[in-house]
Protein backbone atom coordinates (compact mmCIF):
# COMPACT_ATOMS: atom_id res chain seq x y z
CA UNK A 1 0.00 0.00 0.00
CA UNK A 2 1.54 3.33 -1.01
CA UNK A 3 1.47 6.17 1.46
CA UNK A 4 2.89 9.07 -0.53
CA UNK A 5 0.67 9.05 -3.62
CA UNK A 6 0.64 7.94 -7.25
CA UNK A 7 3.15 9.15 -9.85
CA UNK A 8 2.60 8.78 -13.61
CA UNK A 9 5.87 8.90 -15.54
CA UNK A 10 5.68 9.70 -19.27
CA UNK A 11 8.94 9.41 -21.22
CA UNK A 12 9.87 7.74 -24.50
CA UNK A 13 13.36 6.90 -23.15
CA UNK A 14 13.21 3.42 -21.60
CA UNK A 15 16.34 3.93 -19.50
CA UNK A 16 14.90 7.15 -18.07
CA UNK A 17 11.59 5.43 -17.27
CA UNK A 18 13.36 2.58 -15.47
CA UNK A 19 15.55 5.00 -13.53
CA UNK A 20 12.57 7.09 -12.40
CA UNK A 21 10.58 3.96 -11.57
CA UNK A 22 13.35 2.77 -9.22
CA UNK A 23 13.82 6.20 -7.62
CA UNK A 24 10.12 6.90 -7.03
CA UNK A 25 9.24 3.38 -5.94
CA UNK A 26 12.07 3.34 -3.38
CA UNK A 27 10.87 6.75 -2.14
CA UNK A 28 7.46 5.32 -1.24
CA UNK A 29 5.36 6.35 -4.25
CA UNK A 30 3.15 4.17 -6.41
CA UNK A 31 4.47 4.41 -10.00
CA UNK A 32 2.85 3.80 -13.38
CA UNK A 33 5.00 4.17 -16.52
CA UNK A 34 3.90 5.34 -19.98
CA UNK A 35 6.12 5.46 -23.06
CA UNK A 36 4.01 8.12 -24.77
CA UNK A 37 1.53 10.84 -23.83
CA UNK A 38 -1.37 9.39 -25.83
CA UNK A 39 -1.24 6.14 -23.84
CA UNK A 40 -1.47 8.18 -20.64
CA UNK A 41 -4.43 10.23 -21.92
CA UNK A 42 -6.22 7.03 -22.97
CA UNK A 43 -5.79 5.63 -19.43
CA UNK A 44 -6.52 8.94 -17.65
CA UNK A 45 -10.28 8.45 -16.96
CA UNK A 46 -9.55 5.37 -14.85
CA UNK A 47 -6.53 6.71 -12.95
CA UNK A 48 -6.47 7.68 -9.28
CA UNK A 49 -5.31 11.20 -8.40
CA UNK A 50 -1.55 11.59 -8.67
CA UNK A 51 1.33 13.67 -10.01
CA UNK A 52 2.40 13.47 -13.66
CA UNK A 53 6.13 13.61 -14.45
CA UNK A 54 6.53 14.05 -18.20
CA UNK A 55 9.33 14.70 -20.64
CA UNK A 56 8.70 17.75 -22.81
CA UNK A 57 10.18 16.43 -26.07
CA UNK A 58 8.56 13.20 -27.25
CA UNK A 59 7.55 11.81 -30.65
CA UNK A 60 3.83 12.17 -31.41
CA UNK A 61 2.19 14.04 -28.58
CA UNK A 62 4.81 16.16 -26.78
CA UNK A 63 4.67 17.54 -23.24
CA UNK A 64 3.24 20.88 -24.34
CA UNK A 65 0.36 19.26 -26.24
CA UNK A 66 -0.22 16.95 -23.24
CA UNK A 67 -0.61 19.99 -20.99
CA UNK A 68 -3.06 21.58 -23.44
CA UNK A 69 -5.18 18.40 -23.55
CA UNK A 70 -5.21 18.06 -19.75
CA UNK A 71 -6.15 21.72 -19.37
CA UNK A 72 -9.06 21.24 -21.80
CA UNK A 73 -10.27 18.29 -19.68
CA UNK A 74 -9.91 20.33 -16.44
CA UNK A 75 -7.67 17.56 -15.12
CA UNK A 76 -6.62 18.32 -11.52
CA UNK A 77 -3.41 16.22 -11.69
CA UNK A 78 -0.30 18.37 -11.05
CA UNK A 79 2.35 18.08 -13.76
CA UNK A 80 6.14 18.35 -13.46
CA UNK A 81 7.88 18.73 -16.82
CA UNK A 82 11.39 17.38 -17.50
CA UNK A 83 13.43 19.22 -20.12
CA UNK A 84 16.72 18.63 -21.87
CA UNK A 85 19.48 21.25 -21.96
CA UNK A 86 18.42 24.40 -23.80
CA UNK A 87 14.68 23.75 -23.54
CA UNK A 88 14.00 26.60 -21.10
CA UNK A 89 11.67 28.50 -23.52
CA UNK A 90 9.58 25.31 -23.80
CA UNK A 91 9.61 24.93 -20.02
CA UNK A 92 8.35 28.49 -19.59
CA UNK A 93 5.53 27.74 -22.05
CA UNK A 94 4.73 24.61 -20.04
CA UNK A 95 4.48 26.69 -16.84
CA UNK A 96 2.06 29.08 -18.57
CA UNK A 97 -0.09 26.05 -19.51
CA UNK A 98 -0.30 24.91 -15.89
CA UNK A 99 2.81 22.82 -15.20
CA UNK A 100 3.68 23.07 -11.49
CA UNK A 101 7.41 23.22 -12.19
CA UNK A 102 10.12 22.03 -14.54
CA UNK A 103 13.40 20.19 -14.11
CA UNK A 104 16.39 20.34 -16.42
CA UNK A 105 18.03 16.98 -17.08
CA UNK A 106 20.22 15.73 -15.51
CA UNK A 107 18.69 16.59 -12.14
CA UNK A 108 19.30 15.63 -8.53
CA UNK A 109 16.99 12.90 -7.22
CA UNK A 110 16.17 14.85 -4.05
CA UNK A 111 15.08 17.86 -6.06
CA UNK A 112 12.55 15.80 -8.04
CA UNK A 113 11.15 14.15 -4.87
CA UNK A 114 10.76 17.52 -3.12
CA UNK A 115 9.06 18.97 -6.21
CA UNK A 116 6.61 16.05 -6.48
CA UNK A 117 5.71 16.18 -2.77
CA UNK A 118 5.06 19.91 -3.05
CA UNK A 119 2.98 19.47 -6.25
CA UNK A 120 0.75 16.82 -4.65
CA UNK A 121 0.32 18.91 -1.49
CA UNK A 122 -0.77 21.96 -3.55
CA UNK A 123 -3.13 20.07 -5.88
CA UNK A 124 -4.84 17.64 -3.50
CA UNK A 125 -7.44 20.05 -2.02
CA UNK A 126 -8.62 21.13 -5.49
CA UNK A 127 -8.75 17.51 -6.66
CA UNK A 128 -10.82 16.51 -3.63
CA UNK A 129 -13.14 19.47 -4.18
CA UNK A 130 -13.61 18.52 -7.85
CA UNK A 131 -14.36 14.91 -6.90
CA UNK A 132 -17.02 16.06 -4.40
CA UNK A 133 -18.62 18.34 -7.02
CA UNK A 134 -18.78 15.47 -9.53
CA UNK A 135 -20.32 13.19 -6.89
CA UNK A 136 -23.04 15.75 -6.08
CA UNK A 137 -23.75 16.30 -9.80
CA UNK A 138 -24.17 12.52 -10.19
CA UNK A 139 -26.67 12.49 -7.30
CA UNK A 140 -28.70 15.28 -8.95
CA UNK A 141 -28.59 13.40 -12.27
CA UNK A 142 -30.04 10.29 -10.55
CA UNK A 143 -33.29 12.15 -9.70
CA UNK A 144 -36.38 11.53 -11.84
CA UNK A 145 -37.95 14.64 -13.47
CA UNK A 146 -40.67 14.71 -10.77
CA UNK A 147 -38.12 14.29 -7.97
CA UNK A 148 -36.12 17.15 -9.45
CA UNK A 149 -39.26 19.35 -9.42
CA UNK A 150 -39.93 18.46 -5.78
CA UNK A 151 -36.32 19.20 -4.87
CA UNK A 152 -36.52 22.58 -6.57
CA UNK A 153 -39.69 23.31 -4.61
CA UNK A 154 -38.03 22.31 -1.33
CA UNK A 155 -34.92 24.44 -1.85
CA UNK A 156 -37.17 27.36 -2.85
CA UNK A 157 -38.72 27.09 0.62
CA UNK A 158 -42.12 25.71 -0.44
CA UNK A 159 -44.09 23.42 1.87
CA UNK A 160 -45.22 19.96 0.79
CA UNK A 161 -48.74 21.36 0.45
CA UNK A 162 -47.65 24.19 -1.87
CA UNK A 163 -45.53 21.87 -4.03
CA UNK A 164 -48.50 19.48 -4.25
CA UNK A 165 -50.77 22.29 -5.34
CA UNK A 166 -48.28 23.50 -7.97
CA UNK A 167 -48.08 20.07 -9.63
CA UNK A 168 -51.66 19.03 -8.88
CA UNK A 169 -50.74 15.90 -6.91
CA UNK A 170 -51.52 14.90 -3.32
CA UNK A 171 -49.35 16.06 -0.38
CA UNK A 172 -48.93 12.38 0.55
CA UNK A 173 -47.36 11.69 -2.86
CA UNK A 174 -45.08 14.70 -2.38
CA UNK A 175 -43.92 13.16 0.92
CA UNK A 176 -42.88 10.02 -0.97
CA UNK A 177 -40.99 12.07 -3.58
CA UNK A 178 -39.40 14.16 -0.81
CA UNK A 179 -38.15 10.99 0.92
CA UNK A 180 -36.72 9.76 -2.39
CA UNK A 181 -34.98 13.09 -2.96
CA UNK A 182 -33.39 13.05 0.51
CA UNK A 183 -32.22 9.44 0.02
CA UNK A 184 -30.77 9.94 -3.48
CA UNK A 185 -29.09 13.24 -2.53
CA UNK A 186 -27.77 11.64 0.70
CA UNK A 187 -29.13 14.58 2.70
CA UNK A 188 -30.16 14.15 6.33
CA UNK A 189 -31.91 17.51 6.61
CA UNK A 190 -33.39 20.28 4.50
CA UNK A 191 -30.43 22.55 5.31
CA UNK A 192 -28.04 19.87 4.02
CA UNK A 193 -30.13 19.54 0.84
CA UNK A 194 -29.86 23.31 0.34
CA UNK A 195 -26.06 23.17 0.78
CA UNK A 196 -25.81 20.34 -1.78
CA UNK A 197 -28.02 22.27 -4.22
CA UNK A 198 -25.76 25.32 -3.82
CA UNK A 199 -22.68 23.19 -4.49
CA UNK A 200 -24.38 21.78 -7.60
CA UNK A 201 -25.09 25.31 -8.85
CA UNK A 202 -28.88 24.92 -8.55
CA UNK A 203 -29.11 27.97 -6.29
CA UNK A 204 -27.56 31.16 -7.62
CA UNK A 205 -26.00 33.68 -5.26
Amino acid sequence: MTTKGMIYVIDDDEAMRDSLNFLLDSSGFGVTLFDDAQAFLDALPGLAFGCVVSDVRMPGLDGIELLKRMKTQNCPFPIVIMTGHGDVPLAVEAMKLGAIDFLEKPFEDDRLITMIESAIRQAEPAARSEAVSQDIAARVASLSPRERQVMEGLIAGLSNKLIAREYDISPRTIEVYRANVMTKMQANSLSELVRLAMRAGLIKD
